[in-house]
Formats: structure tokens, sequence, C-alpha cells
């Protein structure tokens, strides 16, 4: 079976239909709530290349804090914008399922079946 680790935010209704079309697809998940456990450089490194992204195309950048943290500023570097997921995780778009070696945003939530 294979095992799907699913970033989840309870909160977000995406997740929540994700993780509960995860369910009964009979998916083995690994939950990470990465607004309490950040994802590390290392993990947002591998997430996008594996949905083959930018930075700042993996960012929530209607959030308040991509604008307080003046993220949309074209000079910064994707260092700087994976260094600003790290530190604020609230920033990264939402759910994130990796499963076989791959990656998939659940927006819509169906997105994750294309990995399973």
């Amino acid at each position: 079976m294979t095992t799907v680790t699913l970033y989840h935010n309870p909160r977000c209704s995406k997740s929540r239909q994700t993780l509960a079309l995860l369910e009964e697809n009979n998916a083995s998940i690994q939950i990470v709530e990465y607004l309490k456990q950040a994802p590390t450089v290392e993990d947002i490194q591998q997430i996008l290349s594996l949905l083959n992204l930018t930075p700042r195309e993996l960012m929530r950048t209607k959030e308040t804090e991509y604008k307080e943290q003046n993220l949309a500023d074209s000079s910064l570097t994707e260092a700087e914008l994976i260094q600003a997921m790290v530190a604020t995780p609230k920033l990264i778009e939402r759910p994130i399922a990796l499963a076989n070696g791959k990656a998939a945003i659940g927006r819509p939530p169906e997105n994750v079946l294309a990995i399973l």
C-alpha cells in the first residue's frame, strides 16, 4: 500500500476534503500539520522539485504575511522565499500530498488521485 504524506491544515476545507478523499481511496496517510511542524528548507526544495514550481508559485500570495514581509519584491532570491516559507509556514499553499516520488496540490482535492 502506498503511503501518502499530507501537508495538512485541519482548519482548511480543501485540506479536510483532500484527507477525506485519500481515506476513501484507502491510502495509508502520514499527516504533517505543517503549521505546528514547519517543513525544513530541504522539505520545501523537494516539494518544489516534485511539483516543478518556483518558490513564489507555492506561496499563498494573498496572505497578510506575504504583504507584510514584502515577498512580492522581485529582487528576493529563491532561497530567501524558501526561508520565508520555513519561518512562516502559513505562506505555503495547501494541502500538498507526496507519494510514489510525486507530489500534488489538493486544489481541487481530486488532484491527489493522480499520484496514488
